[in-house]
């Protein structure tokens, strides 16, 4: 049974920094990617960082947002910085399909179908 497991929310001042984890248990990280989320009241919810199912950052790349995961902790990391009021929201971690698309010599490597969810953390910024 996968589980993800969010935390590291907070209330905090413009132009600071946070980091918010996912703690993960019954993946299979060979077969999966890792995603953060953010959605805000209101507002559609926007993919903000994503890690591939061989543990590489997949761009575009969100500036100021920086995900990573460590495999020994079996972590996954969202580090937020010089916070906006706009960042207002509540933060999520999934994990999705991982496709490998063959192209020529290369590859790269799809995610979607992001079908588990953590239950989210609030990040609030004030000016």
């Amino acid at each position: 049974q996968v589980k993800l497991v969010e935390s590291g929310g907070d209330s905090v001042q413009a132009g600071g920094s946070l980091r918010l984890s996912c703690a993960v248990s019954g993946l299979d990280y060979g077969t999966h990617c890792m995603a953060w989320f953010r959605q805000a009241p209101g507002k559609e919810r926007e993919k903000v960082a994503t890690i591939d199912s061989e543990g590489r950052i997949q761009y575009p790349v969100k500036p100021r947002f920086t995900g990573s995961f460590d495999n020994a902790e079996n972590t996954l990391y969202l580090q937020i910085a010089t916070l906006r009021p706009e960042d207002s929201a509540m933060y999520y971690c999934a994990a999705g399909e991982a496709t490998r698309l063959e192209r020529g010599p290369s590859y790269l490597i799809r995610c979607d179908d992001f079908r588990y969810w953590g239950q989210g953390t609030q990040v609030t910024v004030s000016s």
